[in-house]
């Protein structure tokens, strides 16, 4: 027996791996193990996490690096190969359009096996299906049928047929953004979460009203966390300082409360203090002011970065486009950062070099401003957020850890050097101080340079 026991750990030692990433510190927010570990890969696996030195086909000396699991944002709407690189070069190595999602799921789905960086899925998307069925001439977002107007009982028997069909086809959930549609019924929003219910899978949800006034994120929190209680579905809250800015505090107070009686309930936040959404859609109809608690000076025009005016308004919203919100206050950023079941997402696209910073540098924003420079949080909690948080909403034991039979899924970042350089002005910059990323054992970046000729990522069902 004793010589079994030293033949077995000897066994990592002599063996020789696709890829072994050496000397880093390697840190696992499930088991809290944070200390100087070699890791083996193997056909997209972890295969030995050793204090001893492994062999590897491929290796790469992390001394002086943080060994993490690959980073997982819930809330990525840019689901494209230009967005897919920068997120690699973010820490990203799982991205996923949870809020908004898609319909129909499986050619989406199609349209990116073996053509991705880095990791992808969806939900199954209320709005895509609700614009399809009620002949919205919107794209990304609803702008005329279905925001001007309720839906028939007709339709929201399509709406929700088309909704569990994406989720037959392996969608990760339901996605909803009640803000979009201010005719939809909470009859129609009930019936979607009794359908999250009955499959057990969770609804990422947009709330209906941001801000102080009523009604306003109280009553948009009880309406979720109601539906979400009488069904039985899992409710996911999605940046939840873009909807309750200075209420941040008494919404988290909200969703701890819900918790501790017994829900399922999650949420997320950027670190930004500004959002971002289409000017044309419903969140600016008339009354807008009141409710975000901003004025036409607070707007920042995507396209030239420009600072609206009430007559720059009305152009740019019958033209239609994104356009940054300066509205969330930066204490509120830091508390929801600190916050201990607060996950980090980014809500972030680039569409030709232009949209929101966040899309390209949440992940390194969180451990530079607030982990580093502000002390908001520790590393490891930090890390917490950003991994197993999010692998845990989804369901997925695989992900978001370091540990021996994972998925390979990893990011090796410097501490000290880790930096956001993304900026609303200039969105379209790459992170530094994140050298190596692995994505299902394969390096999309090596040495902080992409990779243009791997394409590892995977399509993530239910």
């Amino acid at each position: 027996m004793r010589l079994w026991i030293l033949l077995a750990a000897a066994l990592p030692a002599l063996a020789q791996y696709d890829l072994v990433i050496a000397n880093g510190r390697v840190m696992d927010p499930e088991s809290g193990l944070d200390a100087v570990r070699n890791v083996g890969v193997t056909v997209g696996k972890i295969k030995a996490i050793s204090a001893g030195p492994l062999k590897g086909k491929e290796m790469f000396d992390a001394r002086g690096l943080v060994v993490s699991p690959g980073f997982i944002d819930l809330h990525s709407h840019g689901q494209d190969d230009a967005n897919y690189r920068y997120k690699a070069r973010d820490g990203v190595t799982t991205a996923l359009e949870m809020e908004v999602g898609v319909w129909p799921v499986d050619p989406w789905y199609k349209a990116r096996e073996g053509k991705a960086l880095i990791n992808f899925g969806a939900t199954s998307g209320h709005i895509p299906a609700r614009m399809a069925v009620m002949k919205d001439t919107g794209t990304f977002l609803p702008r005329d049928n279905s925001v001007n107007r309720a839906s028939s009982a007709a339709e929201e028997r399509e709406i929700l047929a088309r909704v569990r069909e994406g989720l037959d086809q392996g969608a990760l959930g339901i996605g909803m953004g009640i803000a979009y549609f201010p005719k939809v019924s909470r009859e129609e929003i009930l019936g979607l979460f009794r359908l999250g219910g009955e499959r057990k899978t969770p609804v990422y949800v947009h709330m209906r009203n941001p801000g102080p006034v009523e009604p306003g994120v109280v009553d948009s929190l009880q309406e979720v966390i109601g539906d979400a209680a009488v069904t039985g579905a899992p409710l996911h809250i999605v940046h939840i300082t873009s909807m309750a800015f200075r209420q941040t505090e008494l919404a988290l107070g909200m969703v701890d409360g819900a918790r501790k009686r017994g829900l399922d309930v999650t949420t997320e936040c950027y670190p930004y203090t500004a959002g971002m959404t289409q000017l044309e859609s419903a969140i600016f109809d008339p009354g807008w002011q009141e409710r975000i608690g901003v004025t036409y000076g607070d707007l920042q025009w995507v396209a030239t970065g420009e600072r609206l005016t009430e007559e720059t308004f009305r152009k740019y919203r019958a033209q239609g486009g994104p356009v940054v919100i300066h509205s969330i206050p930066e204490a509120m950023v830091r508390m929801a950062l600190a916050h201990p079941g607060v996950m980090v997402a980014s809500d972030g696209w680039l569409v030709d070099g232009k949209g929101h910073p966040r899309a390209a540098g949440t992940y390194s924003r969180v451990l530079a401003r607030y982990v580093r420079e502000q002390n908001a949080l520790p590393l490891m909690e930090a890390l917490r957020r950003m991994t197993l948080l999010p692998a845990d909403r989804l369901g997925f034991a695989s992900k978001g850890r370091l540990k021996v039979g994972a998925d390979a899924d990893i990011t090796v970042f410097d501490p000290v050097r880790v930096a956001d350089k993304a900026t609303y002005d200039n969105p379209a910059q790459y992170a530094e101080g994140i050298p190596f990323v692995v994505v299902n054992g394969v390096p999309v970046v090596r040495g902080g340079q992409l990779r243009t000729d791997v394409f590892p990522g995977r399509g993530l069902r239910r």
